[in-house]
């Protein structure tokens, strides 16, 4: 294979090793209750996680309910009623399937268990605006902390204060009912209360703070915003069992034995990248050049692998993902090398708004957008590293993937 096969096949594995199927299988072998086990679905795996727990448990399960993003559904599942919305920004569609959730857990008794299946995606797909705050306005809340370049646990600290169901709410509505969540982490450090904001975990984020966040990026809001953000959420549950089943450090170990399988020198850089998205792209690519001149910090051919977050400061018009910006600004570093690929993905498959996972580039990428009347420094001043890596034939698509565990960033080196 030529380097940028061996760099799609890394990527692929790794996803691979983070889908829920077995994890989620694993972690309910022996599970045991009273009553009746009822399962709730949310987050863009949650279709491969309802559809494990109902090979696991078969007839044991009462009703299910799953929540995912649109196309992201498999097919039908017994007993599961399946219902697509909006990512990332919350439609009517989430609405309706968060109060089916609710009213679906409205008789639930104290004997009974609730399995609470949660993946990354999950902050958009289940939610229900607190108070006279409406579905609109927490959009336009969202879009601004976003566009602003908030960070996840920012944003997340928000519009948990804003939700009926998210920063453990959820968790009281179904009280004393026993509660047994599986999570597919999507965040940094894997804290259970910032996956899908936390519906079923104590809230560790403060009113203050999330009051601190509107006022560091000057988000506007309304007075019945701030009135639901100045309203605390639980602090302690006694009703919730948590479990974690899988994260980004499954996927760069994965990612790294597959390098190592192929034949390179290997190390995982990080698993907690969350700087700018250009900065990343830029760094990658001065750790290229010193690869080329100096052989270090590993020998060719080596292979540096790192996972997280990155952020994007949206200030142009253009269209793409932090996958896609962080690529494109990495090829402008290695333009020229020779046996150099740097690769970026979203592990879901859906990097920003668009239809690629994020970008693979190569020292002849600037060339073939050049060739395509494309310049990289405008490309990236208009946040539209789609456009620009679509015309060098470096956009990496992969479609939904079913799992979500952040970003995976791949330099390779010959």
């Amino acid at each position: 294979m030529n380097i940028r096969e061996d760099a799609r096949e890394i990527i692929c594995e790794a996803i691979k090793a983070v889908l829920p199927e077995s994890s989620t299988k694993e972690a309910l072998d022996g599970i045991e209750s009273q009553g009746a086990i009822r399962i709730i679905a949310i987050g863009k795996a949650a279709w491969r996680m309802a559809w494990a727990a109902r090979e696991s448990l078969q007839n044991r399960i009462s009703g299910g309910i799953v929540i995912t993003k649109y196309q992201h559904s498999q097919g039908d599942i017994t007993g599961f009623e399946i219902i697509e919305a909006g990512h990332p920004i919350p439609d009517n569609n989430t609405i309706r399937a968060t109060m089916r959730a609710i009213r679906m857990v409205e008789d639930i008794k104290s004997k009974d268990l609730l399995l609470f299946l949660v993946s990354g995606g999950g902050s958009s797909l289940f939610e229900l605006p607190d108070g006279k705050v409406t579905l609109e306005e927490l959009i336009t809340i969202t879009d601004q902390l976003v566009k602003s370049g908030a960070s996840i646990s920012e944003i997340n600290a928000v519009r948990k204060h804003l939700s009926q169901v998210k920063g453990g709410r959820f968790a009281e509505m179904v009280r004393p009912a026993r509660i047994f969540t599986l999570a597919l982490s999507d965040v940094l450090g894997d804290r259970p209360d910032t996956i899908a904001s936390g519906p079923t975990f104590p809230d560790s984020t403060t009113c203050e703070e999330a009051l601190a966040v509107i006022k560091k990026y000057q988000i506007v809001i309304s007075s019945e915003a701030l009135d639901a953000l100045k309203r605390e959420t639980p602090k302690h549950l006694d009703n919730v069992t948590t479990k974690i089943i899988g994260n980004l450090s499954l996927a760069c170990k994965a990612a790294a034995q597959t390098a190592e399988n192929l034949g390179y020198n290997t190390t995982i850089a990080t698993t907690t990248l969350d700087c700018e998205a250009r900065e990343a792209g830029a760094f990658l690519s001065a750790v290229a050049r010193e690869i080329i001149s100096r052989d270090r910090p590993l020998p060719k051919p080596c292979a540096i692998i790192a996972g997280g977050e990155t952020i994007v400061h949206v200030k142009g018009k253009g269209l793409g993902g932090r996958n896609q910006e962080l690529a494109l600004s990495a090829a402008r570093g290695i333009e020229g090398l020779n046996n150099i690929i740097i690769a970026s993905a979203a592990t879901d498959g859906t990097d920003g708004p668009t239809d690629a996972a994020g970008g693979i580039v190569d020292g002849e990428s600037i060339k073939r957008m050049k060739e395509q009347g494309y310049n990289a420094e405008d490309m990236l001043r208009n946040n539209d590293a789609y456009r620009a890596l679509e015309a060098a034939g470096d956009l990496l698509k992969t479609g939904p993937t079913g799992t979500n565990v952040n970003d995976l960033t791949i330099l390779l080196c010959r």
